[in-house]
């Protein structure tokens, strides 16, 4: 009998993991058709008054009411927001579904082996937590392509302005011309003033969706410009030239910090692989720290001491440019 809940869990376990990343990895390239759709009916769209997490009524269907959990949610979070920014199509409402469905299942498959029973929370909450995880890595990965592309598009915008075509155009060109995540933020952008939002309210959505510092300069100027007068494209290859010397910067302190950030990561995963190849040799050794008192509080002072040298490494490590 144990056999089998234990296949099931597992069989359960699998089988969510797998359908959460199918549902994470599925693409959702709109077609041009179904873009421009999009815009007209506002889906997307965020409100300039209420913010990103109140969109309008056109902008979501009647039906589509956010649940209590999600509501709760977003007083820390702002979920929808959060898996957009890492480019995924999938609801709020099914993403913490997924959440909850792979912690559940692990939490039981691993009270049903019945090695280190007490550990089931720990198991659960990890699981629970790695899709949020997996978001937040293609979100950050996500925006650190944006910022790449970035200088190439003012430059080109600037081109643009110089060769006579309007900022629109420029943005269109950018569109057309780059990659994506860039290509279609700017196409949403040049979408939205098509169907007659004010060019600085559709920037100045963009700026609010993706956060990014560089971006906000370009915003900014842009409204700027458009209010007071000036030579944009000069602006904006000052703007490039800055960002890219920011990158060079960053790069040179990414060479500079590789030692300590390399350090930091063989000192943080020394001891959970030291206490592996341990048990592996001698269980009985290290066993004394999980059935002996005091053996379980010098594990909880190491757990949380490699937490906090975690953070003190990071720390160091992060130099702002």
């Amino acid at each position: 009998m144990l056999t089998i809940i234990v296949a099931a869990s597992v069989f359960v376990a699998v089988a969510a993991m797998v359908g959460g990343v199918a549902l994470l990895l599925r693409s959702n390239e709109p077609t041009a058709v179904e873009d421009r759709l999009q815009v007209l009916t506002g889906k997307g769209g965020t409100s300039r008054d209420g913010g990103a997490d109140q969109p309008s009524l056109l902008s979501s269907p009647l039906d589509d009411v956010p649940g209590m959990l999600e509501e709760y949610v977003a007083r820390f979070l702002n979920l929808r927001l959060f898996l957009d920014q890492a480019g995924l199509s999938i609801k709020a409402t099914n993403f913490m579904l997924l959440c909850g469905a792979l912690g559940l299942t692990g939490g039981i498959a691993w009270v049903a082996v019945g090695v280190f029973v007490f550990a089931a929370p720990v198991i659960a909450l990890s699981l629970a937590l790695l899709p949020l995880l997996a978001v937040a890595w293609l979100r950050k990965r996500r925006l650190a392509s944006f910022g790449k592309l970035l200088p190439e598009a003012l430059e080109l915008i600037a081109r643009a302005l110089r060769s006579g075509h309007s900022l629109a155009a420029g943005l269109k060109l950018c569109a057309d011309e780059l990659g994506d995540p860039l290509s279609g933020e700017f196409n949403r952008v040049y979408e939205e003033q098509n169907f007659g939002i004010p060019l600085e309210d559709a920037l100045e959505e963009m700026a609010d969706r993706v956060p990014n510092l560089d971006l906000r300069f370009f915003v900014t100027a842009v409204v700027l410009q458009r209010q007071t007068g000036g030579d944009l494209a000069e602006i904006l290859d000052k703007i490039g030239a800055l960002v890219r010397e920011r990158f060079q910067i960053f790069g040179l302190v990414q060479a500079l910090t590789g030692e300590g950030r390399l350090s930091g990561s063989v000192l943080l995963a020394l001891p959970p692989v030291l206490g592996i190849v341990v048990y592996r040799l001698n269980p009985s050794y290290i066993m004394m720290l999980f059935d002996d008192p005091l053996g379980q509080k010098m594990l909880a002072v190491a757990v949380v001491m490699q937490i906090l040298g975690a953070f003190v490494i990071r720390k160091i490590v992060n130099i702002k440019v």
